[in-house]
């Protein structure tokens, strides 16, 4: 998956016509659209608009972004798959969403993409009705199946990527999807 290098670019919008192989591909479609979708957003903003909240409740753009890519690897790495993953908050520190000074846009979309890879691999590894591995991620419920898990990704992305939406029209008055996507039919 590519985020996308040219500000305003994004992945063509998965439409539901266009068959696919599995639900596993449908699934990492969506994630892979809502992934560049999120990137476009992001590029173009200046450092003082990526590092700096137009909502009251505080949070950033490059905030969104890291916390984006540990809620993949929750979900995925230490839930699902239940590997141990060292700091599997590391995008939050005294109870919001932190990114260090040092963190770039580059780096951290450098960061989304591979995670984006790592979950290509942790789906095409596994079917949608597989359940998870029992952990910690879960605290004590059963773990959920490999399609929930994703559903909860995508709602997660496209919720974000709302909140984007916001923050770029409040910024520069862009609105809507990426130039050449899809019109809205809904």
């Amino acid at each position: 998956m590519s985020t996308g290098a040219a500000e305003g670019t994004s992945l063509p919008f998965p439409e539901p016509t266009v068959p696919l192989a599995s639900r596993s591909e449908v699934f990492l479609g969506y994630l892979d659209y809502y992934r560049s979708v999120v990137a476009g957003k992001l590029q173009g903003l200046t450092d003082a608009e990526l590092r700096s909240s137009r909502l009251p409740s505080g949070w950033t753009p490059l905030e969104l972004l890291k916390h984006l890519t540990y809620v993949e690897l929750r979900w995925l790495v230490w839930g699902f798959e239940g590997e141990p993953v060292a700091q599997p908050w590391g995008d939050a520190r005294d109870g919001r969403w932190h990114v260090a000074p040092e963190e770039t846009l580059d780096g951290l979309l450098s960061e989304l993409d591979r995670q984006a890879r790592r979950t290509r691999s942790v789906v095409e590894r596994h079917e949608l009705d597989d359940t998870g591995r029992p952990g910690p991620r879960w605290e004590g419920a059963p773990p959920p199946t490999l399609e929930r898990v994703l559903f909860h990704l995508l709602q997660e992305y496209a919720r974000h990527a709302g909140h984007l939406d916001v923050v770029r029209e409040l910024a520069d008055g862009r609105v809507g999807e990426q130039p050449g996507a899809r019109k809205a039919r809904d």
